[in-house]
C-alpha cells in the first residue's frame, strides 16, 4: 500500500524532474530539484550500498534522513542520484563484476560531467553520507577542478579501523547485557578484517542493526528509525513497490560482490587523500555508533585542507539525522556553501 504525500512543490518557474541518464553503460536515474535551475548545482550521493535516501524516491520531501531540503532548493539546484543497482538504478541486467569501487567513482564523475555540460557550470558543490561518502571523498581528492566544496555526512575514512571501533563496541554492549548469542557469534567470526567473503561480514552487521547502531532514540517523534527511510520512499509518486524491493533486497545483494568486499576493506583516507583542495565541511551524530566519530575527529586533524575546513557534530544523531538536526544542517550547508565560490 502506497502513502502518497509531497511536503513541498517547485513552483512553474522551477525543475523538479525525474531522468534517466546513460551512465557507465547502464540507465541510471537522477532527481533534479530547484526553484531556480541558474543557481550554482548540488549533487547529493546517498549511502548504503543501496539505501537510496536521499535519492530519486526524495522528490518533495522535506527530511530525507540526512538534511532537510524546502529552503535548499531555493539556493541550489539540488541533485539526488540512484547510485548503480539501487532503486530507480537497478536492473537484473548490471554485471556483477561491475559493482565495485572504481566503477561507483567513475559513475559519480560521469553524473558531475552531465550536471556540468547541462546546467553550463565549472564546478558544483558535492555532499555525500555513510557509503556515499567514500565515492564523495574520492572524487574530490581526485577531480578537485570540479568541485567548488566538499562536504561529508557521516564520513567514513577507513572501513576497517571502523569495523575494528564497531566491534569493539557490540562485544562491549553485548557483554553488558549478558547477550549469549551475540557474544557467542561476535567471539566466532573474530575481530576485523573480514576477508573470507559475505558471510563473515555480514555478522557484524547483524549485530549493529540489533543494536541499532544507526539511530539515537531522543524519545520524540522526530528521532530517525528505520522506518523513516522506509516511509519516504512510500510515500514517492516516483517509486513502485517494486523500485523498494530492488532497493533493500535484490540492489543489497547485487551490491556486495566479492570485488566490493575486496575495496572497503581496502581503502584507507588517511593515506590515499590526506590533502584536499577545497572548503571542507564534515557533520557527524555526535550519538554516532555506526561510523564511529573518533575516526573522523583524527581524520579531521591530521587533513591539510589550505581553502578551510570545518567539523560540526549534531547533538541529537547517530548516523541518521534527528529531525531537528537535518533543519540544521540544511542551514549549516545554505550559510557554508553561498560563502563559497560558485553562488
Amino acid at each position: 500500500m502506497k502513502f502518497l504525500r509531497e511536503d513541498f512543490k517547485v513552483s512553474e518557474s522551477g525543475i523538479s524532474e525525474v531522468e534517466s541518464v546513460m551512465i557507465g553503460g547502464i540507465k541510471q536515474s537522477i532527481l533534479i530539484q530547484s526553484e531556480n535551475p541558474n543557481n550554482p548545482v548540488l549533487l547529493f550521493i546517498h549511502g548504503g550500498p543501496s539505501m537510496p535516501v536521499p535519492g530519486v524516491s526524495s522528490r518533495g520531501s522535506d527530511y530525507t534522513l540526512v538534511t532537510t531540503t524546502k529552503e535548499l532548493i531555493k539556493h541550489f539546484t539540488v541533485v539526488f542520484w540512484d547510485q548503480r543497482g539501487t532503486g530507480k538504478s537497478y536492473s537484473k541486467d548490471i554485471p556483477k563484476e561491475t559493482m565495485h569501487l572504481k566503477q561507483f567513482i567513475s559513475d559519480g564523475l560521469e553524473v558531475t560531467e552531465y550536471l556540468r555540460s547541462r546546467f553550463k557550470k565549472e564546478k558544483i558543490h558535492l555532499v555525500s553520507h555513510s557509503w556515499g561518502t567514500v565515492i564523495g571523498l574520492s572524487l574530490a581528492s581526485q577531480y578537485p577542478d570540479r568541485y567548488y566544496t566538499y562536504t561529508g555526512f557521516s564520513q567514513i575514512t577507513s572501513w576497517v579501523e571502523n569495523d575494528k571501533l564497531s566491534y569493539k563496541w557490540l562485544m562491549e554492549a553485548a557483554k553488558e547485557k549478558n547477550d549469549r548469542k551475540a557474544i557467542q557469534e561476535l567471539t566466532a567470526v573474530g575481530a576485523p578484517p573480514y576477508l573470507e567473503g559475505f558471510k563473515q561480514w555480514a555478522v557484524i552487521r547483524k549485530w549493529q542493526f540489533k543494536y541499532n547502531s544507526m539511530f539515537y532514540k531522543t524519545g520524540d517523534k522526530k528521532s530517525a528509525t528505520f522506518f523513516s527511510g522506509l516511509k519516504i520512499m512510500l510515500r514517492s509518486k516516483d517509486y513502485s513497490l517494486i523500485d523498494i524491493y530492488n532497493s533493500l533486497v535484490r540492489g543489497f545483494k547485487l551490491s556486495y560482490s566479492e570485488k566490493m568486499l575486496e575495496d572497503i576493506n581496502t581503502f584507507d583516507f588517511f593515506k590515499e587523500a590526506p590533502s584536499l583542495q577545497m572548503p571542507i565541511m564534515f557533520i557527524h551524530g555526535s550519538k554516532e555508533k555506526h561510523v564511529m566519530p573518533e575516526l573522523i575527529q583524527k581524520y579531521y586533524e591530521q587533513l591539510d585542507a589550505p581553502m578551510g575546513k570545518q567539523l560540526l557534530w549534531s547533538d541529537k544523531s547517530s548516523h541518521a539525522f534527528h529531525l531537528d538536526d537535518a533543519r540544521e544542517n540544511e542551514q549549516r550547508l545554505i550559510a557554508h556553501l553561498t560563502t563559497c565560490k560558485g553562488k
